[in-house]
């Protein structure tokens, strides 16, 4: 993809968004830590997780205030016109952008109520499903798609655009929080791909004179991420929480969604979350568990299994996230689509590797810890 012309000029603006949202937000993470702890809304460890001690929660309150204030300060100044070089968009209706911030608001609200109570899983899809509402109520829909069968987009009409727009963003909100298993790793993912889909927004791919308000709330996105990663990543201070999850899914989708050609880009972009949530409700079905049963099949269990560090595990993502974006640039159209196809498949594969492996080495371990143990009982005990 090629880059618009005319952006020296538009750079203070994007530079400014992503700074004061990583401001907001690396400022703010302390104290929403300090309140989650005296409130004891808290991580403690168990079987699934890998903390080893308590961890406060509810980091996506810092990381939606980031990006919720720079973003109403952006729509306020690109509205009355005083951002030199930005207009805004006329393929963007108002109440679409009011579905971004609204929806993300709710989003933060309903996921801290979440990291608090410790809803059950049913009410958590619930709310996903309000808020995938209240966006198409508010005009937020997908109306057509790449055709990987040929050239052009397939249309979707009526109810099926409806329905997949749905579909969409509550997939997105559930692929960003089964991949949270980690420090840093949903963050870090949706800062690549918040970043990704701004300089796409920059691209004559999402129109002549590109997307640069829609780029613009990219990357104060971006920004309010990258500000809570520093006390995310490893060893982390604080975890996003069902705030954070909800927040970057739910943003990702509609940025994604604004503008022509971002949302197979956002597809293969969160390649790693969305494969890795199809293979494991896979899995889950065939073994005859709940689809929605956590456990320790993720992509990431996985690595971990394999002997790499939780640091190592996070990097390696990070870097399979960096080549699909990558790929996102070098393709268009149908040819991120096959990409896409491409790394379903080539992913399924991997994971199937990389299960069997752990369970060998798993089994390897279970069995030198009997012969030592074995040992042990039998050496015999010095005299005296």
């Amino acid at each position: 993809m090629r880059l618009i012309a005319g952006l020296s000029p538009l750079l203070p603006a994007f530079i400014a968004a992503f700074v004061a949202a990583a401001l907001i937000s690396f400022l703010l993470t302390p104290i929403v830590r300090g309140l989650a702890l005296r409130l004891n809304v808290v991580d403690e460890p168990n079987h699934r997780r890998v903390n080893t001690r308590t961890i406060a929660r509810g980091g996506g309150v810092a990381v939606g205030i980031g990006f919720l204030g720079v973003s109403l300060v952006i729509t306020m100044t690109v509205g009355n016109g005083s951002l030199a070089g930005f207009s805004p968009p006329v393929s963007i209706e108002p109440n679409e952008i009011n579905a971004l911030l609204i929806g993300t608001a709710l989003a933060v609200v309903i996921g801290l109520v979440d990291d608090v109570l410790n809803l059950r899983a049913r009410w958590q899809l619930a709310s996903q499903l309000v808020l995938a509402i209240g966006a198409v109520l508010l005009g937020i829909t997908i109306d057509s798609i790449a055709n990987p069968f040929g050239p052009g987009q397939i249309t979707l009409n009526g109810a099926w655009g409806v329905a997949f727009t749905i579909f969409w963003i509550i997939g997105m909100m559930n692929s960003i929080n089964w991949i949270d298993g980690l420090d840093g790793l949903s963050s870090g993912i949706g800062l690549i791909a918040a970043f990704t889909l701004g300089l796409i927004s920059l691209t004559v791919g999402a129109g002549l004179s590109g997307q640069p308000y829609v780029a613009l709330l990219c990357f104060a996105l971006a920004g309010a991420l990258l500000g809570f990663l520093r006390w995310n990543f490893h060893p982390a201070s604080i975890f996003v929480g069902t705030s954070g999850v909800m927040v970057i899914g739910y943003a990702l989708a509609v940025l994604s969604i604004l503008g022509s050609a971002k949302v197979v880009v956002a597809l293969l972009v969160l390649g790693v979350p969305i494969i890795d949530t199809f293979w494991n409700i896979v899995r889950r079905l065939i073994t005859g568990s709940s689809p929605f049963t956590p456990d320790r099949g993720h992509v990431h269990h996985r690595l971990m299994d394999l002997g790499l560090s939780q640091t190592r595990a996070v990097l390696v993502i990070y870097a399979m996230t960096l080549a699909l974006a990558v790929l996102s640039f070098v393709l268009s159209g149908a040819g991120q689509l096959y990409a896409f196809m491409g790394v379903v498949v080539g992913s399924g594969f991997l994971l199937l590797v990389l299960t069997r492996r752990s369970l060998v080495m798993n089994e390897f371990q279970a069995d030198s810890y009997e012969d030592n143990d074995h040992d042990h009982i039998e050496q015999p005990r010095n005299p005296g």
